[in-house]
């Protein structure tokens, strides 16, 4: 056994890794003793009202209603790190090994559809007095936003091929299934579409993704050209490279295509993707912040983004989409995919800190479509037409990404990352797989137009 799993075992402070940071050490003393004491009756509460399995200690005590299983192997740090840090601490609790699941994304799903409601209404509103918040060297200023992208985008590019499929595409496929209109509700705004469920019906060996992942993530990048009107000579402009593989499909229609992002990992590889291709003559690859744009005055026929937003920090919404709309031609179209969330769960949960800020993505927060559709209307020419809803398409996506990292793990290891890199990405990749197969977050494809000059809006 290692020092380091020594530590984590007891408690103690774990050494930050490549990628994660280090663990804050537990404290005793009588408010650890009663946050940990209090955290455990609400645990107790909340699970006993969920179909879960939960086995608590040596002693085999069961809770909860029955269903996927969670099994606490240190309840004295579980709880501590639980009324200590809250959300943050289950999951730094999982990170040191104080409890396990071997369905981790089946047993997370089914508190993930009953978030809002797990924790008593009272408590709730003392949210904003307990809830961490968001750092402020985090913040998404121009200052701090190449920072928080290399944290997590610069980590490897060779970590990241090893899990994602060959067009290098790290956001929500799409399968190929039926789309359907969907109902008037919240969050319906213009032509409100929905995909329907994929089948996860890939490859029994986890490092195969089988080719209909390549295939669904080119029909996404494929249906956003499409919707905004990407032909031969359209100036593009897309926020947020990637790897390249949305320029390079709008460079193969005939476009040119201007892309900017803030990871130099990306960047490299992404130019050297291009250049296979055949396409450098048609694209412009700039280490740039989207805030810059307006500087030189160029303009474009089309904006297109894929799963940036996120990144934009719920201050600089406006600024995102002015800018977007100083830079859009007349008449031109705008396509983003974006990972959203509940209206009412965006505003509960603003400014506050959570686990995927402190360890996967600093500065990140996620929006509602009620708040992108006010925000343009409010602040722009920019007019949201379009919604294609895909929720359960990320899940997929997120469930085949997550079964090949874990299969991968000496080639992980090979790259110089250890056990704890692989449980902070095992949960964190869960967690969104959760998320999305609860309906607790949601991923669309929207649209957006802007009126030709005089036209009325």
């Amino acid at each position: 056994m290692t020092l380091e799993k020594n530590r984590r075992d007891q408690g103690q402070p774990v050494a930050a890794t490549q990628g994660v940071p280090a663990l804050e050490p537990l404290r005793g003393g009588p408010r650890t003793a009663i946050s940990a004491a209090v955290a455990r009756r609400l645990f107790h509460a909340a699970v006993n009202r969920l179909d879960v399995t939960v086995v608590e200690g040596h002693s085999g005590r069961l809770l909860g209603q029955g269903g996927p299983t969670m099994q606490i192997h240190r309840p004295d740090e579980f709880y501590a790190r639980l009324g200590r840090d809250h959300l943050i601490g289950f999951g730094e609790a999982y990170m040191t090994g104080a409890w396990d699941a071997e369905d981790l994304a089946g047993f997370l799903t089914v508190p993930a559809a009953r978030i809002a409601t797990l924790i008593p209404e009272p408590l709730q509103r003392l949210r904003a007095f307990l809830t961490p918040r968001l750092p402020g060297h985090q913040r998404s200023t121009e200052a701090n936003s190449r920072a928080n992208i290399s944290h997590h985008y610069d980590l490897s590019n060779e970590m990241f091929e090893l899990f994602l499929d060959d067009t290098l595409s790290y956001s929500s496929a799409l399968f190929d299934t039926s789309v359907s209109s969907a109902a008037a509700g919240p969050g319906s705004v213009g032509d409100h579409l929905v995909a329907t469920p994929p089948e996860p019906a890939d490859s029994d060996d986890p490092l195969v993704h089988g080719p209909d992942l390549s295939e669904a993530q080119g029909r996404k990048i494929e249906r956003l050209l499409d919707e905004a009107g990407v032909t031969g000579g359209t100036r593009v402009l897309e926020i947020g490279t990637g790897w390249g593989e949305l320029a390079i499909r709008a460079a193969r229609r005939g476009a040119t295509v201007h892309t900017i992002t803030l990871s130099v990992e990306q960047l490299e590889l992404a130019e050297r993707r291009i250049a296979d291709a055949g396409f450098s003559d048609r694209v412009r690859v700039e280490l740039m912040d989207y805030r810059a744009l307006t500087a030189s005055g160029a303009t474009y026929d089309a904006v297109l983004s894929v799963e940036m937003i996120e990144a934009v920090g719920h201050e600089f919404w406006g600024t995102y989409f002015r800018t977007i709309d100083s830079v859009l031609a007349p008449g031109g179209r705008v396509a983003i995919q974006a990972i959203t969330m509940p209206h009412d769960r965006m505003l509960a949960t603003r400014d506050g800190q959570t686990w995927i800020n402190k360890y996967i993505f600093p500065g990140g927060f996620l929006p509602s479509v009620e708040v992108i559709d006010q925000i343009t209307r409010d602040e722009t020419t920019l007019r949201l037409t379009g919604q294609l809803e895909m929720g359960s398409h990320y899940a997929e996506t997120l469930r085949r990404w997550d079964r090949r990292f874990l299969a991968q793990r000496d080639a992980v290891h090979a790259l110089g990352f250890d056990d704890l890199f692989m449980r902070v990405w095992h949960f964190y990749l869960t967690y969104s797989q959760a998320g999305f197969a609860s309906g607790y977050i949601n991923v669309s494809q929207l649209t957006f137009t802007r009126p030709q000059d005089g036209e009325h809006q």
